[in-house]
Formats: structure tokens, C-alpha cells, sequence
């Protein structure tokens, strides 16, 4: 149901992140804004090709999705100017709030008046591969702007304490009753996988810089017996360069619809991140989803992962290959009394509808007088009292 408070809000956001790519986090959260009555517009960067300049428009659950067209030729400044011109024409006569997924997008709101602008900082993205070396100027003016700034786990909220006033952490969130549905025993073995042995060991989610190929190959090669099931799109890296073996199965992307059918024919779940600069801040969506589908899960020590679900006992945590395969034979064992009951009681405190509840109410209390620093009582809060 909307809030009538919505009524006539627009809020134009601006993400390096492709709507149609992976369902993540600013999904999760604009799909319940425009739900809540909010009109949301959802502006990428621009897709470069073809002869003319213009915008392809289309709708995903309430929310408008806006891709500017540029051609190959164009120069950034060109492009942007495009670009801004159709943000410009998007924005709507009500009152208008701007939502940031990148720095980059900051000068397609030259000209805007908002009522808010907010900075959702999910990643770190001058730690990533191909950051353009304009991004950390351009987040400080940002941050600067901003009336309120979320981080998307307490790694970055530490990192950013201090640089505004008005920050608060939202950790990755959890819909429960859509990743539960692998608990039931009702969904049938997707056929691309329906002929691979058992244990399967599976991974969702974009293989790029973050992902560990070499940890796989290691594993892989120390359980030819296991199945390592591997689901997602391949990202600013080579795919060639993927280990190759008779128990990895690459299967490619999955809808966010399709997945928990897979999930409820794998036998443990395992998040093979990388530790380098890019993973540094990470907080994995997939951490709760692995969770809420019933599998036991094993990760490398991403230090938002180690805190609060390695420390509480409810993901193994193994950095080696001789590691990960002592981790991933407790995982598949018997599992620990109580270890079920202490991860339903953790996924109930971050499902993605109180995000975008508290989330919302941050923001249509942003002008008001700015209180110190706050965190969510997830984990930043913890780290906090520590």
C-alpha cells in the first residue's frame, strides 16, 4: 500500500549499475520505494552505440528505467550534457529527490533543485577495477552535498565516519520469504543442473575482480568428487582465465526469481571472495540469502562477513584451500543444535522492507536538526560498543 505522504515525490536516481544486470540492493530498495507510492526513475549511464543521440524507457516493477543513447563517437562532456538534459526532463514538477548510487553521475544533477539528495554508498568503488581516477574528487563534492549518506556495511561505515554527519549503516538485507521458499522441498531441480552429483557446492552472484578463481581451482582440484556450481555473469574480466575442470559447472546467469530453485538442490553454499582492495569494504547481499535458504555457508574472512556471522557461528570462515575443504566437510556434516534457530533470529532483524522503512524516515527527516552519527542496530552499531 502507498503512503500517501508519497504522493507527487519523484526520486531520480542515478547508478552505475545496470537495472536488468543482477538483482541487488538498490532493486530491493527502489522496487519498495515506488511501492510506497513514490514515483522512481532509474537513470544508468548511458549505453554507446548506433548513430543518434536518444533514450530507451521501459518499466521494471513500478520503477521507470532510463538508459540515455549516445553515439560511439561522443565525447564524455557530450554525453553528459545528454544526459542531464533527460534527468532534467524526468525530474517532474513535485518535489523532487535525488538518490546517488555513484559520484561519477553527480554533475546530470547540475541544475536540479531537490528537496533531498542521498548518497547510498554500497560500495567502495575507487577500490574496483577501471575506477575512473575523478571518482574520489567527485565523491567528496557528493558527500558534501548530500542531506544523508547510507554505507552498505559497518567496513565502510568505520571508513566514512566522520566525513558526514548525517551517516548511517545499512548492511545487506534480506527477503526471507523468497529464499525460504528452497526450505519447502517443493521446487524441482532446475534442469541445467539436475545431472550433477552430489555434494553440490554452489555460488551466486557477478565473478569479476572480487571472485577468487584461483581458491576454486584449489578446492576443485582437492575434491574432484564435489560440485562446484557457479551462477552468475562474468565482469570486467577474462572469462578464459576461469579455472576449467570436470566438477566445475559454470551455468551462467540466473533470474533472482529462478534462484532459490537452485539453491534447494546445492548442499552447501561458498563465497570464494578474493582478499584484495576491492573486497576491502564488501558487505555480500548473499551472505543473508544463503542463509535464509537453509544451506550452511563457508567464506573467505571478508571482514564483514567474519562480523557478526563468523563470530556467531553461523557461516564457517576459511581463507586456504586445505581451509575451505575442512570448512566445506563441517558444512555438509550434521548441523551444530541451535545453528538454524540463531539464523532465523539474526535474518529477522534485516529484512528489506524495515531498511526502506528506516531508510525513508532518515531521509524525510534529513533537514531537520542533524544529530551525531547513528547506525542501525546491525552491526555498526555493535562495532560502536565494542
Amino acid at each position: 500500500m502507498s503512503d500517501p505522504a508519497s504522493r507527487g515525490k519523484t526520486l531520480l536516481v542515478f547508478s552505475h549499475l545496470r537495472w536488468d544486470f543482477v538483482f541487488q540492493r538498490p532493486q530491493h530498495l527502489l522496487t519498495r520505494a515506488a511501492r510506497d507510492g513514490l514515483r522512481v526513475v532509474y537513470i544508468e549511464e548511458p549505453v554507446w552505440g548506433g548513430t543518434a543521440f536518444g533514450e530507451d524507457v521501459f518499466e521494471r516493477e513500478r520503477v521507470t528505467v532510463v538508459q540515455p543513447l549516445v553515439p560511439d563517437w561522443t565525447k564524455t562532456a557530450v554525453a553528459d550534457a545528454h544526459a542531464r538534459r533527460i534527468a532534467a526532463a524526468h525530474a517532474g514538477n513535485g518535489p523532487l529527490w535525488l538518490w546517488f548510487y555513484t559520484p561519477m553521475a553527480l554533475p546530470l544533477a547540475d541544475g536540479l533543485v531537490a528537496d533531498r539528495i542521498i548518497f547510498d554508498k554500497m560500495d567502495e568503488l575507487g577500490a574496483f577495477a577501471f575506477a575512473p581516477p575523478e571518482l574520489i574528487a567527485r565523491e567528496a563534492a557528493l558527500i558534501g552535498r548530500a542531506d544523508v549518506v547510507f554505507t552498505g556495511g559497518a567496513s565502510m561505515f568505520e571508513a566514512a565516519r566522520g566525513r558526514h554527519a548525517n551517516l548511517h549503516c545499512f548492511a545487506s538485507s534480506i527477503d526471507t520469504a523468497h529464499f525460504g521458499r528452497a526450505r519447502t522441498g517443493t521446487l524441482a531441480d532446475p534442469a541445467d543442473q539436475a545431472a550433477l552429483a552430489h555434494p553440490r557446492i554452489g555460488f551466486f552472484g557477478v565473478i569479476d575482480e572480487r571472485f577468487d578463481a584461483a581458491l576454486l581451482a584449489g578446492v576443485a582440484a582437492l575434491r574432484p568428487d564435489w560440485q562446484f556450481v557457479m551462477l552468475g555473469p562474468t565482469a570486467k574480466i577474462d572469462p578464459a582465465a576461469l579455472p576449467r575442470a570436470e566438477n566445475i559447472h559454470s551455468l551462467g546467469p540466473k533470474s533472482y526469481a529462478d534462484l532459490p530453485a537452485y539453491l534447494a538442490h546445492w548442499d552447501a553454499g561458498w563465497m570464494p571472495f578474493a582478499l584484495n582492495g576491492s573486497t576491502r569494504f564488501i558487505s555480500p547481499t548473499k551472505t543473508p540469502e544463503f542463509l535464509a535458504a537453509g544451506l550452511p555457508v563457508v567464506s573467505t574472512p571478508i571482514r564483514d562477513v567474519v562480523r557478526p556471522y563468523g563470530e556467531e557461528a553461523l557461516v564457517g570462515i576459511a581463507a586456504t584451500a586445505n581451509e575451505t575443504v575442512a570448512a566445506l566437510e563441517r558444512a555438509l556434516g550434521a548441523p551444530t543444535p541451535g545453528w538454524r534457530a540463531a539464523v532465523d533470529a539474526r535474518l529477522a532483524a534485516g529484512s528489506w522492507d524495515r531498511t526502506w522503512a528506516d531508510m525513508r524516515a532518515l531521509i524525510e527527516d534529513a533537514r531537520a536538526p542533524v544529530r551525531t552519527q547513528t547506525a542501525r542496530p546491525t552491526p555498526a552499531r555493535e562495532l560502536e560498543a565494542a
